[in-house]
């Protein structure tokens, strides 16, 4: 395993070799470890590969970190995902440009039945999180996977509201899993391992850099059914995992918005453009996607009154007091620690008791 795993990791180590050109190495040689033994005269012949990458090949010295990789993994009870493995993704190994290999920390089936991906502005209003909720409020039943990238606003709405209504969600990450970007979502990332978890194709000790977030966002559109816009501005990573999915012949959703609202624009001219279907409700994606005659799950007696603790208690006399209130406000009122305040609200607001507002802020439900 780990003598195969190896090559299949080395593969992604090839300077200037990409998905698509790591693939038909793999294709041409006949595996990954027969791409590291084949002959450097049959490596030229390879339509595409020259002569400086062939070298790269040869002297096989990525193989080197491609062993600190397995010891990481075997550290930390990481899947690695060859892109021929069973676990694989079958609808991003499908696209042509789906990564070689994949890091998943996860309890789920990434070949979920239903796969929705939910993406949007990092700077989402009251308007898109509310409805954000509502529409995975009405997918409860439907068993749906919830992808999306772990960011602040739409995606963090997202993930969390999953959580709340029992459905497995996974993050996609531009990063390697041995952090959390944003690390204020720590907590959300750790809830997420208990129904779903974590996924990337980079490597540990990769940074969040800028421009590996477009490479994330055509494994959230790849690996779903269909993506929905919450909210979007007219440019911005929503926009392009929508365009992503259209070229990948996925349903794309949009949630319409105000003409003049700044991060309804996007949205907007997805449905304009006939690039996105309106929605307005998860009725609708249901209809649209056929998900409205799956069996109901049974229903869940909600609970009247929620058992707090201490701490928790107290926030939630301030907020009933004052209304809404900043996270500053509230660690300053109640005398509680702001990490610990954090974490707190966190919890509240996976059982459903307070709503995240932006710019930090909470309110009661």
């Amino acid at each position: 395993m780990a003598d195969d795993l190896i090559y299949k990791i080395g593969i992604t180590l090839i300077p200037s070799i990409g998905s698509v050109n790591g693939k038909k190495l793999v294709s041409y040689c006949g595996g990954a470890e027969a791409v590291f033994k084949e002959k450097k005269s049959a490596l030229l012949k390879i339509p595409g590969i020259g002569r400086s990458t062939v070298n790269n090949i040869v002297n096989q010295s990525v193989l080197k970190r491609a062993e600190k990789e397995i010891a990481f993994i075997k550290k930390y009870g990481v899947k690695p995902l060859f892109y021929t493995d069973e676990q694989y993704p079958k609808r991003l190994f499908h696209c042509e440009d789906g990564p070689v290999m994949l890091y998943y920390n996860g309890n789920r089936n990434l070949n979920h039945q239903r796969v929705l991906a939910v993406v949007g502005t990092r700077r989402s209003t009251a308007y898109g999180k509310v409805q954000c909720e509502k529409i995975l409020e009405g997918l409860k039943d439907t068993e749906v996977m919830i992808v999306s990238g772990l960011a602040y606003g739409i995606d963090s709405c997202a993930h969390k509201n999953a959580l709340n209504h029992h459905l497995p969600t996974v993050g996609v990450m531009g990063h390697g899993l041995d952090r959390v970007y944003p690390s204020e979502n720590r907590n959300l990332a750790a809830a997420m391992m208990e129904n779903g978890g974590l996924l990337t194709e980079f490597m540990s000790g990769t940074n969040p850099d800028r421009e590996n977030f477009p490479k994330r966002n055509r494994i959230v559109a790849g690996m779903a059914d269909a993506v929905l816009v919450v909210e979007s501005g007219i440019k911005g990573g929503a926009i392009i995992t929508a365009d992503i999915a259209f070229s990948y012949s996925r349903d794309v959703f949009a949630l319409p918005g105000k003409v003049n609202a700044t991060y309804s624009k996007g949205c907007n001219f997805l449905i304009k453009t006939n690039r996105a279907a309106l929605v307005e409700s998860a009725e609708d994606i249901m209809r649209i996607m056929n998900w409205e005659t799956l069996e109901k799950k049974e229903p869940v007696q909600t609970e009247l009154f929620v058992d707090l603790t201490e701490n928790e208690q107290k926030l939630v006399n301030i907020l009933t007091e004052t209304g809404e209130n900043g996270i500053d406000e509230l660690m300053a009122k109640s005398k509680i620690p702001i990490s610990q305040v954090s974490s707190i609200l966190l919890n509240l607001e996976f059982r459903g008791v307070v709503l995240s507002l932006p710019g930090k802020r909470y309110r009661l439900r």
